[in-house]
């Protein structure tokens, strides 16, 4: 916590650096960090994908559709993501225009589609677990402080599961 005796120097403070200061009543802060952090993470990861014209998004349903392999259906797939099957459909159409994957029906007029990885998406997956940036930013913290993150961050994703499935 950063405590700020004069509230013209908090301003000061928080408009050179671009923190959020917490103040121990207001959790809101808390969730504005959070969110900011999340947004600032996925452009920087976004601006090191550019070279390979793949979003965020897609190259993680490609590593998802490679662990479920023989079971990569858009219904599993939203499961993993916690997406809707029809926002997926549509992005799955999208990854199929770009040669990324191939959707196609065990049995012809079946409704249930199977997703497979195209030579292209597993050439592209390859780049998935490495991000320079995303190391560098993290060695900020040490072995221990990532894994104190690591275990308050599941905590509240455990809290948010319980209210999300209400």
């Amino acid at each position: 916590m950063v405590t700020v005796k004069h509230r013209k120097s908090e301003k000061s403070v928080r408009a050179k650096t671009g923190t959020i200061l917490l103040n121990e009543n207001n959790i809101y802060q808390l969730w504005l960090l959070i969110g900011k952090i999340h947004h600032k993470r996925m452009l920087v990861r976004q601006r090191e994908l550019s070279p390979y014209h793949i979003s965020t998004r897609q190259l993680r349903l490609l590593s998802i559709i490679r662990d479920l392999g023989s079971n990569a259906t858009l219904t599993a797939i939203a499961k993993k993501v916690d997406r809707k099957v029809s926002v997926l459909s549509l992005q799955s159409i999208k990854m199929e225009k770009d040669g990324l994957i191939k959707r196609f029906r065990d049995i012809p007029k079946s409704r249930l589609l199977r997703i497979e990885l195209t030579e292209k998406g597993l050439d592209l997956i390859k780049i998935d677990g490495k991000s320079k940036a995303m190391d560098e930013i993290m060695s900020v913290l040490n072995a221990a402080e990532r894994r104190q993150l690591h275990s308050l961050l599941n905590k509240i994703l455990s809290k948010l599961n319980e209210y999300s499935t209400k």
